[in-house]
């Protein structure tokens, strides 16, 4: 989506220039060939002869000419190289049978070779010339120098290049032609766009602002939860603007090397410099801006001189020079307080969570990539995706679209989406071997949860199905779809929820007469709801204190800090209160289940015999007492395993059935 107009020379690391290299080669091999290459006059074949050949040719008067050449480095004085030409009957002046010797000749010998040939045809040549010492002897090792030395020219020339763009910025240029994202690519976050149009606005017409002696933010920072499009509507920004973008992690200006980071930051405003009106973008600015001096043994020397940099350089340049800092953050508590005063990070822009009008928008623009099908209900799909991110969404559409393309389907259908719902929030179906103990423990467990849900439910979180097939580490779940946005809890709806999570536990004690750890995980819910309820929102009769423990993180820029703020019988009366909501409650789930025994039967058979009904399927029973509407697909016989191959283990304490879809009120 992006163009990197620069090239990144720390990509690969430094490289060799080789063309340097492959001269001097080539110079070096043509030397050796000048050396080697024989003459003109050695076109014809030369024959290798000993000594005693060379002297019974002269003997016989077949020797037409003869070179004699004294070679002293083979040992001795008296070794000697010989050249020349045999007299061959008949041939023509440029066929001559050439040969070489080489050997020890005597004093008589050599008399005998020089009498063998007339006085013309008798040379000899000294064994080396002043340019052939040279050639030989100081040529090698002039040669063998200069490469050594330009070696290690090059070398320390690209170590110091090297070490210079050690410290250069990492920041990858976006093309202006190229970017093609603009604000109706951006859904979900009306008020983060209205928020930054003044950006641009200030970019394609600074001189509208200036002349009244306004200034543009010289930093936003955007924060939200992850996913909800901080760095996209950053790049909608330069998108509109069409000014250069230049994007950079906040991991980027972190190295080993002291000053390394400092150094970056300065190289990237320099640029940016360069190409005013521009925007710079740090994502993940946490990673470099956190508060300085806090954690275990002080502060980071790296990243705080990295972070100073940072201070100065924001607070430095012009706010006039068109210059624009945007950064991305999912940690703003944690955040250095310089960075965030007026000046540097003028303005804050949150980028919450879409609501269900965002949500739709945001399926609306992702949805154009896809073949949907006419019975794809974008609004629909939006009720039953509270408190997705967009990325969760566009991962939603595109599971949904892989689904469908499992099935060979050519569109994809509205079941596709609601499976792929499904399996991004709770898992995939697991088609586990049980029992009929275990699935009967199940199913009835389900139906506890369906049968209370249905009856004390308000019309804001009706039941939206109910199954027994396993997905991820739960064997069953009850499944709520809001029909608005919930944003907050009401006392009575909390006190409903712990009712009927406390159901499931009830509804397997009616069929077995035990109890099991599958109730875990709708204990630990109801147990979290009922101690907020009193330590935190003040619903109970200890009346509206907040009597929560101050804590922070070490390791995420806080200091350790714990306190005790109410006395041990305070304690006890917290503990007192948060046991009796959900005694409480437990004992209206029981009261109910107990009114509607033939009720929850029934859906506990369906269960077993369809694996999953619809939430109309379940209000069908317990008003007519049987299902009116067809459920879909045909009636499955569960898998059923003999008990005797059972192997005997310790279920998991979250393995077990329980609610998975419940509200999150904290």
């Amino acid at each position: 989506m992006s163009q990197n107009d620069q090239p990144d020379d720390n990509k690969n690391g430094p490289r060799l220039n080789a063309k340097p290299v492959l001269v001097w080669l080539l110079l070096m091999a043509a030397i050796i060939a000048l050396f080697n290459f024989p003459g003109a006059d050695t076109r014809n074949a030369v024959q290798k002869l000993e000594v005693t050949q060379v002297l019974a040719y002269a003997q016989e008067k077949k020797i037409k000419n003869l070179t004699l050449q004294p070679n002293p480095t083979a040992g001795s004085e008296r070794w000697v190289h010989i050249t020349g030409e045999l007299a061959v009957a008949g041939a023509k002046e440029d066929e001559k049978a050439r040969f070489v010797a080489d050997g020890h000749l005597t004093e008589k010998e050599f008399e005998a070779l020089r009498a063998s040939v007339a006085r013309d045809a008798f040379k000899e040549v000294p064994a080396q010339t002043g340019w052939t010492m040279f050639l030989y002897n100081v040529l090698p090792t002039l040669l063998v120098s200069g490469v050594v030395l330009f070696m290690m020219y090059r070398f320390l020339k690209n170590a110091n290049r090297g070490a210079m763009q050690f410290a250069k910025s990492r920041a990858r240029l976006n093309s202006t032609d190229k970017e093609t994202t603009t604000f109706k690519d951006v859904a979900g976050c009306d008020e983060a766009k209205e928020e930054v149009k003044e950006i641009v606005d200030f970019l394609k017409d600074p001189k509208r602002f200036t002349k009244i002696g306004a200034s543009i933010p010289k930093g936003v920072l955007m924060v939200g939860p992850p996913g909800t499009g901080k760095t996209l509507l950053a790049r909608a920004v330069a998108g509109e603007a069409g000014v250069p973008f230049l994007s950079i992690s906040g991991s980027d200006f972190v190295e080993m090397f002291v000053g390394v980071g400092a150094a970056r930051v300065r190289d990237t405003f320099e640029q940016a410099r360069k190409l005013a009106p521009c925007i710079i973008f740090i994502d993940e600015i946490d990673a470099v801006g956190r508060q300085r001096g806090a954690g275990v043994g002080g502060g980071n020397d790296e990243r705080e001189q990295t972070l100073n940099s940072l201070l100065v350089e924001m607070d430095g340049f012009d706010g006039q020079a068109g210059v624009i800092v945007i950064a991305a953050t999912n940690r703003s508590d944690v955040l250095d307080s310089a960075l965030l005063r007026p000046g540097r990070f003028d303005r804050q822009v949150y980028v919450d969570l879409p609501d269900l009008r965002g949500r739709e928008a945001v399926l609306a623009v992702h949805a154009k990539r896809f073949q949907l099908a006419p019975s794809v209900d974008l609004q629909r799909v939006a009720r039953i995706t509270t408190g997705m991110s967009g990325a969760d969404l566009a991962n939603l559409l595109n599971e949904g679209a892989l689904h469908a393309g499992r099935r060979n389907r050519e569109k994809v259908e509205m079941a596709d989406i609601e499976e792929a719902r499904d399996k991004i929030a709770y898992g995939r179906e697991r088609k586990k071997v049980m029992d009929a103990a275990d699935l009967t423990n199940t199913a009835y467990h389900e139906a506890g949860h369906a049968v209370v849900q249905a009856l004390i439910d308000d019309g804001a979180l009706p039941l939206h199905k109910v199954t027994i097939i396993p997905r991820g580490r739960a064997l069953g779940m009850a499944m709520l779809m809001p029909t608005k946005e919930i944003l907050g809890y009401s006392r009575k709806r909390l006190l409903d929820y712990i009712c009927m999570a406390m159901a499931g536990r009830i509804g397997e004690k009616v069929i077995s007469g035990e109890i099991s750890n599958g109730a875990s995980s709708d204990i630990k819910q109801a147990t979290r709801f009922a101690r907020q309820m009193v330590c935190d929102w003040g619903m109970s009769d200890l009346g509206p204190i907040a009597y929560g423990e101050n804590s922070d993180t070490v390791f995420l820029g806080r200091e350790i800090s714990r306190t005790q703020n109410h006395s041990d019988a305070t304690a006890r009366r917290i503990d007192e209160a948060i046991s009796a909501i959900v005694q409480e409650q437990y004992a209206r789930a029981e009261k109910l289940i107990a009114e509607n025994a033939d009720a929850h039967r029934k859906i506990a058979e369906a269960l077993l015999q369809y694996e999953t009904l619809d939430g109309v399927h379940v209000m069908e029973i317990l008003k007519t007492g049987s299902i009116q509407t067809p459920i879909a697909g045909p009636a499955v016989a569960p898998t059923v395993a003999p008990e005797a191959a059972q192997p005997a283990s310790t279920p998991a304490a979250d393995a077990g059935p329980g609610l998975q879809s419940s509200p999150t009120p904290a």
